[in-house]
């Protein structure tokens, strides 16, 4: 079932195999964001949050750009205060979507397009495609995570390098950085990006789920409290399953032993 905002400017495919396609879709202007497109935005990872039918969501941009930033012809009206609502914020939303996120970019990811690719979980890119922080350049101060994220993914001196530069830091440089995981021909992006959403929704949901949520809570502690926090849902995870699910766990893992031993 298709649906689209009402300017279609961000487009939403759900698709029957639990996989969703959110396109950011105004690509005469390289996909700069206007104030409504960031609300769509928002709402829109906030209704796939909550659609049980929904496993992965894939986010993407038409045309040859990801995102070239916030449309700078309304700068103060996004700027000033608008930033601090969390409903109308696309990244505060992606960070509170409990699904996986995998960010398929092409050409460019500029400034606030380089912070929502960061609020992605995995990243597939376009060979060529850059990622490029102009805050410095325009006097923009960044409030969607770059000068934090960054430095943490690809190290400090290099993130520093690429804001305080305003340099773009290309496909192969990241994937090499390890910010993003593959570097595809433009015509294999969406088809990359399918298989690892496909490869996902094979897997448990509900650890899924747990998972993405342990490693995305944890980086942001120091390894020691991360470990306990690691502990800590273990234990609510095995305390709260029943002596069924534990029998059909039990049978499963049986049951894919018993399948590889044949192929052997």
């Amino acid at each position: 079932m298709d649906r689209q905002s009402p300017e279609k400017l961000i487009l939403v495919n759900r698709h029957p195999n639990g996989v969703a396609l959110i396109t950011i879709n105004r690509p005469g202007s390289l996909n700069s964001l206007t104030r409504p497109m960031m609300v769509d935005l928002a709402q829109a990872f906030k209704k796939l949050d909550r659609d049980d039918s929904v496993r992965v969501i894939i986010l993407t941009g038409s045309g040859r750009s990801f995102c070239s930033g916030v449309d700078l012809t309304a700068a103060e009206d996004v700027f000033k205060g608008d930033v601090k609502d969390p409903e109308s914020d696309p990244v505060v939303q992606m960070e509170l979507c409990r699904k996986p996120i995998i960010g398929a970019i092409r050409g460019f990811a500029v400034t606030a397009g380089f912070e929502i690719a960061l609020a992605c979980d995995i990243l597939v890119a376009a060979k060529g495609s850059k990622f490029i922080d102009t805050h410095a350049r325009f006097g923009i101060f960044p409030s969607w995570g770059l000068s934090q994220k960054l430095s943490r993914i690809i190290g400090v001196n290099k993130a520093r390098e690429v804001s305080l530069t305003a340099s773009p830091l290309t496909a192969e440089v990241a994937e090499k950085l390890g910010f993003v995981n593959h570097v595809v021909e433009d015509s294999e992006l969406l088809k990359k990006s399918r298989e690892i959403a496909d490869a996902i929704v094979k897997n448990n949901e509900d650890l899924v789920l747990r998972y993405k949520a342990v490693i995305n809570d944890g980086i942001k502690l120091d390894l020691g409290r991360a470990l306990s926090l690691e502990k800590e849902r273990a234990h609510d995870y095995y305390n709260g399953m029943t002596k069924e699910q534990f029998r059909k766990m039990q049978e499963f893992i049986a049951g894919r032993s018993s399948k590889k031993q044949s192929k052997l």
